[in-house]
């Protein structure tokens, strides 16, 4: 191991001490703010098992669930993008984009014109539905985007998932008008990027897609730094382009739409959790996935906690925090892509 690599590695254990660290931070202090304020003491004797019933009523039912939830949805959106940007060699490739995340809304928007009731283990069947509306934009993205001769134009990807984005998302307002009033209101958070599981049924509907989809990821770093540097030079070293994109393609729609699913539309993380771990760490996916997992995680934990804690006792969603310093970055990565 020459000392390029040994300084690199070093780099990333420094940078994801760091952004641990910071998570580790913001959920302390998430823990103890809300429209029921616990106090950082109670929050530690809670957490030793010492606390009172109503506090651990509160911490136990209520908080740690929707953090799980925002630690489980903010290392999965980074993923993803870091996954999309990597396979069509777009920096502007993101979840949101492309159009996934209206796909997993219209998805939303089906299951809960069946299932009135989100309450429960029927909240397991969800990131099914989302899912599902993710894949379908999907597939027509690369049908639209595709060229016989050239493959997946990456230009041709963006302008395609935008106007998909657009469609999909008429199409899911003219089904959500035709809900009731109560489920009507909680599609309209959800779209704004509320964060609203908050039950452990919830986290265990979510845990299963990230365990198994995360790992897979890593392990695929080669492949997505073979993708780089071209179709053609990564069918000449060996990699099986057709198949590992189509697999890696799928896992990122996967990993988008069931974190979604629990943490509401929440744009701009798959878009800015891979060029910040790309600064940090270099371009090397083996490195930069767990790094952009990392500052999906800090970027979602941080933006619930922010809406639920500055703005009480109107709690702001998640995604309209995310969005008011995403918007900005995705027009400053717009000027600097040619």
């Amino acid at each position: 191991m020459n000392q390029q690599e040994i300084a690199r590695k070093k780099r990333v254990l420094h940078v994801g001490i760091w952004l641990i660290l910071i998570c580790v931070c913001v959920i302390l202090y998430s823990l103890h703010t809300g429209s029921i304020r616990l106090s950082p003491y109670e929050v530690l004797r809670t957490l030793a098992g010492l606390g009172s019933e109503d506090d651990s009523l509160v911490l136990f039912e209520y908080r740690l669930p929707r953090i799980v939830i925002t630690i489980l949805a903010g290392m999965g959106l980074g993923i993803s993008g870091a996954i999309l940007q990597g396979l069509y060699r777009n920096s502007l490739a993101d979840p949101g984009v492309l159009g996934l995340h209206a796909g997993a809304a219209f998805g939303l928007v089906v299951f809960v014109s069946f299932f009135r009731s989100l309450e429960g283990m029927i909240s397991l069947v969800l990131p099914l539905f989302t899912f599902a509306g993710a894949v379908l934009v999907a597939v027509l993205i690369v049908l639209l985007a595709y060229d016989r001769h050239k493959g997946v134009l990456p230009i041709r990807l963006i302008l395609v998932g935008i106007a998909l984005a657009a469609g999909f998302s008429a199409i899911t307002l003219f089904l959500s008008l035709r809900l009731d009033e109560g489920t009507y209101a909680f599609a309209a958070r959800w779209l704004a990027g509320n964060v609203w599981g908050r039950e452990w049924a919830n986290v265990l509907a979510l845990l299963p897609w990230i365990v198994l989809l995360v790992p897979y990821a890593w392990l695929q770093s080669k492949v997505l730094d073979a993708l780089l540097l071209g179709d053609e030079v990564a069918t000449s070293i060996g990699a099986p382009v057709q198949r590992k994109r189509f697999l890696l393609m799928g896992t990122a729609v996967a990993l988008a739409s069931v974190s979604v699913s629990m943490a509401g539309g929440v744009g701009f993380i798959g878009l800015a959790a891979p060029h910040l771990a790309r600064r940090l760490v270099g371009p090397l996916h083996q490195y930069m996935l767990p790094i952009a997992g990392l500052i999906g995680v800090v970027i979602l934990v941080a933006a619930d906690t922010i809406g639920r804690s500055i703005f009480q006792p109107n709690a702001i969603p998640a995604g309209v925090v995310v969005a008011a310093v995403g918007a900005p970055y995705f027009l400053y990565l717009l000027a600097k892509t040619k």
